[in-house]
């Protein structure tokens, strides 16, 4: 039996969230803040079904923002990347300025190999920041 119509929710944030989510929705163009919840959690849902499970494939790429004055970190997620040759396809690595560096790394495999990648690079101290963005084939 399918479900029709629509539920509504309820939702606590605090107010700095919701206006910066108001903002990037109206950015984005969305029509209402319901679309832009909708959108959210559709992604959310999609990316979870993949990440949970283990044997399925995909594809994708890893962003990542790190501290390169760190002594020795930039060889360590190079080292981490060779370690995962099975799942790294290609990697590129941008100068943003005299302390951060961005290195985005293109990805296929196995949900469970990818996550135990971008596991182990977000565990290296000086990742400042990293986000996984998976498409299924």
């Amino acid at each position: 039996m399918s479900e029709k119509g629509v539920s509504r929710i309820s939702v606590s944030v605090p107010p700095e969230l919701l206006r910066k989510f108001d903002e990037a929705t109206k950015r984005i163009g969305y029509e209402d803040r319901s679309k832009a919840i909708q959108a959210a959690m559709w992604d959310l849902v999609t990316e979870s079904k993949w990440i949970c499970k283990e044997r399925g494939i995909g594809v994708g790429a890893i962003a990542m923002i790190y501290d390169h004055t760190l002594g020795r970190l930039d060889k360590g997620i190079t080292d981490i990347q060779h370690d995962h040759t099975n799942t790294v396809i290609s990697s590129m690595h941008v100068h943003l300025d005299e302390e951060n560096c961005l290195e985005i790394i293109a990805v296929r495999g196995k949900a469970g190999d990818v996550r135990r990648l971008s596991d182990e690079l977000k565990a290296r101290q000086g990742v400042k920041q990293l986000k996984l963005a998976i498409v299924n084939v």
